[in-house]
């Protein structure tokens, strides 16, 4: 099954809970929450106290992606603000196994993501550990970037690791996903689309019912 993320990083921030509810209300599975520290990665957005107020707007799915060097410092807050599932860099400076580990005690599923420089390889021995792999298919940082085409045989080379191991593991995409690029993901293996433009400066049922039907 498809499922859909919209990223709101795209939404309009002075109705952040409204947008919330527009995208559970257009049959979106789960938010995807940028959180950019303006050191991993140039820009800043938002922290855990965000997190908290939107837990009490929707009871969407949080699909919070830590785009920071440090997430084991912050980790905890996430999980405690209402986080479902957390994300964090395999390039971040903290231990990966330990970084699962951590999530995993606080009860909230753990994913690791990948920049577009970064072969798929490096996450495979943390397969059997994780919920999701979140594949970059633009470079993190800011919204709005055209997709890499490149990126598609780094999706398929997880999926069929996945498969081999007997893995049921959510690869996620993010980065330039319409329902055109939203095609080649999905022939690749990918099965979670985060999509920020594309949802947020349109009508969002239209978007996200367009991106599911890519199947």
């Amino acid at each position: 099954m498809i499922k859909i993320s919209p990223s709101i990083l795209a939404s309009d921030f002075s109705r952040l809970g409204e947008e919330a509810v527009d995208c559970e209300k257009a049959g979106a599975d789960m938010l995807h929450i940028d959180v950019m520290d303006g050191h991993f990665v140039p820009n800043i957005t938002l922290g855990a106290p965000i997190v908290k107020s939107l837990r009490k707007c929707t009871g969407l799915l949080f699909d919070v992606h830590l785009m920071i060097s440090d997430p084991m410092k912050y980790i905890p807050d996430f999980a405690e603000a209402g986080a479902d599932i957390i994300t964090f860099h395999i390039e971040s400076d903290c231990d990966t196994k330990k970084t699962v580990e951590l999530i995993k005690a606080l009860g909230v599923k753990a994913g690791i993501s990948l920049k577009p420089a970064t072969p798929a390889e490096k996450v495979f021995e943390y397969l059997p550990d994780i919920d999701m792999v979140l594949v970059m298919t633009v470079e993190p940082g800011f919204g709005g970037q055209s997709f890499m085409e490149n990126q598609l045989s780094k999706i398929k080379a997880i999926r069929e690791e996945c498969n081999k191991r007997g893995l049921d593991t959510d690869i996620q995409v993010d980065g330039g996903i319409t329902d055109i690029t939203a095609v080649s993901v999905i022939d690749a293996g990918a099965n979670v689309l985060v999509a920020g433009s594309y949802v947020f400066k349109g009508d969002k049922k239209t978007a996200v019912s367009s991106l599911k039907k890519q199947k």
